[in-house]
């Protein structure tokens, strides 16, 4: 709404760039001082003094005196005897600037895993996220993200979900015996996915299947269901990334963001209503299988 790109100005230079470039320049600026973006988030909660303000962001008293003075330069931030406090201007400037380091830090966590996240499917989006933990494979370490599995399996009441996500013994051995005792599941498995699990130990997962806290599904054509698989522990959401190709686990990502499991409720619901109830391995097991 502020710029007028086809209309230059005496040295032909349009007044759409000329914004652009203040623009930059502003954002240089609070990017470029750890400590004047400290003082603006300091200031968004209570006024404060000098002090008070050095305690927060660690600056000394002259660099603290020039922050100050520059803040108040763009009328961003009064004084009042000895306290200062964000302006009108600067709160809008504040709040903005947080929203954006939020956005910035979600964008980095992500920016790794994005090639497997669930972005073809509708609705799903960056912005459904909140909080966020990313679990990789580390150098000489590579059992964190089957570690989170298995953390979240342990404090969960209720499992729902699809695709692919627990074919590590380890992961398995927890929720089959979990099964067994308080954890209520209700999966939506491919087919072959769960024919690998039945054959990690068919007796134990059997016996866990035709228990009453447990149920499994099968649906023939799940979406992505070579690269994630999506599970709802509670009210928190992890999705499971792994290489299409390589079958390679390589993270998981989990939140309780409510808009991103609002999100996974509706695709696990309307997954659930195509799939088909397993009994016994009748429902699975090919011709050829030795199971």
């Amino acid at each position: 709404m502020f710029y007028r790109p086809r209309e230059p100005n005496d040295y032909g230079v349009s007044i759409g760039t000329i914004l652009m470039d203040t623009t930059l320049d502003e954002i240089e600026f609070l990017a470029s001082s750890q400590h004047r973006v400290g003082v603006l988030e300091a200031l968004i909660e209570t006024p404060l003094d000098r002090r008070d303000l050095r305690a927060a962001t660690g600056a000394s008293s002259p660099t603290m005196g020039r922050v100050l003075a520059d803040l108040e330069d763009r009328r961003w931030i009064s004084k009042e005897g000895r306290t200062y406090e964000l302006t009108g201007l600067g709160m809008f400037v504040a709040t903005r600037l947080g929203a954006f380091r939020d956005s910035m830090r979600l964008e980095h966590a992500v920016r790794e895993v994005w090639p497997w996240l669930p972005h073809d499917l509708e609705g799903f989006s960056i912005e459904l996220f909140a909080d966020v933990t990313v679990s990789r494979p580390g150098p000489g370490y590579p059992y964190q993200p089957v570690e989170r599995i298995t953390e979240l399996v342990q404090e969960a009441g209720l499992m729902r979900g699809f695709g692919m996500v627990m074919l590590k013994s380890s992961n398995l051995e927890v929720f089959f015996a979990r099964s067994l005792v308080d954890l209520r599941s209700d999966y939506v498995y491919p087919p072959d996915v769960f024919e690998q699990i039945l054959a990690w130990d068919p007796e134990a997962v059997l016996e866990a299947v035709q228990h009453p806290n447990c149920t499994v599904w099968l649906h023939d054509d799940l979406p992505l269901d070579d690269r994630c698989g999506i599970c709802l522990f509670d009210d928190h959401v992890s999705i499971c990334c792994y290489d299409g190709e390589t079958g390679a686990f390589q993270a998981t990502i989990d939140t309780g963001s409510l808009e991103l499991v609002e999100w996974a409720e509706s695709y696990y619901e309307q997954l659930r209503a195509e799939a088909k109830p397993f009994h016994d391995a009748d429902d699975l097991v090919s011709p050829d299988s030795s199971l």
